[in-house]
């Protein structure tokens, strides 16, 4: 584990979920000669040591997070909001997944789309 990469994990852990871009941020506040190539590079080799993860929350970069941080995420399309459940709402229909075409669901790299509780409210109002 090399000075910088090291600086990336440390990035991901402090900020829970984060863009490669806020991930730079960070990391160029304390090491400002590295680069977003750099971090895009470092992420994917964290990826596939399975140190971190990544999930996509809708349009643009995706979100990364440490690979033991294991929730679905609910994307609000009205304020953009994203809120964090557990990975045990998805089990009836991984189960159903499992039996009625053999795949596997990978729960904790899942990103569902709709309405928060808020704007459902505010839109039926």
């Amino acid at each position: 584990m090399t000075p910088q990469r090291q600086l990336v994990l440390d990035a991901v852990r402090d900020l829970g979920h984060a863009t490669p871009e806020r991930i730079c941020a960070q990391v160029q506040a304390v090491a400002p000669a590295v680069n977003i190539t750099t971090i895009y590079r470092t992420l994917d080799l964290l990826e596939k040591l399975g140190l971190v993860r990544h999930t996509h929350l809708g349009h643009g970069a995706p979100n990364y997070s440490e690979a033991e941080h294991q929730h679905v995420h609910l994307v609000c399309h009205e304020c953009g909001a994203v809120t964090e459940t557990p990975t045990d709402l998805m089990n009836e229909l991984s189960s159903r997944l499992r039996g009625s075409v053999g795949f596997e669901l990978d729960v904790t790299h899942v990103a569902l789309s709709g309405r928060c509780r808020d704007c459902a409210a505010e839109a039926g109002a």
